[in-house]
């Protein structure tokens, strides 16, 4: 059974950082493609970044280009989105998720994705 939780979501004031983590379990986590989504009240949830398993490329929506990183540790089996000058629009509530298959495509279509997690809130104040 595959597993995903995330974690480290919180309240910030704008311009201010935080970090979250994808933790993995059940699968080879090392073979795929992890993306994030986020899903704000009233929206459709939608694509933040997407990272390769080696870690070497990613992919970003426009929104958040300059101020989000993915990246991931594979020995620890945790992908993580590290998000800078944050602002109230980020408020949302963040997803990873990861395909059904190995591939090395990024991907952005929430559709190609099968495992999520349970998500996590992230609060901007102004």
């Amino acid at each position: 059974q595959v597993q995903m939780v995330e974690s480290g979501g919180g309240l910030v004031q704008a311009g201010g950082s935080l970090r979250l983590s994808c933790a993995h379990s059940g699968r080879t986590f090392t073979r795929y493609v992890v993306g994030w989504f986020r899903q704000a009240p009233g929206k459709e949830r939608e694509f933040v970044a997407a990272v390769t398993w080696s870690g070497s490329l990613t992919s970003y929506a426009d929104s958040v280009k300059g101020r989000f990183t993915v990246f991931r540790d594979n020995a620890k089996n945790t992908v993580y989105l590290e998000m800078n000058s944050l602002k109230p629009e980020d408020t949302a509530v963040y997803y990873c998720a990861a395909p059904a298959d190995n591939s090395a495509r990024l991907r952005a279509v929430r559709e190609e994705y099968y495992y999520w997690g349970q998500g996590t809130q992230v609060t901007v104040s102004s």
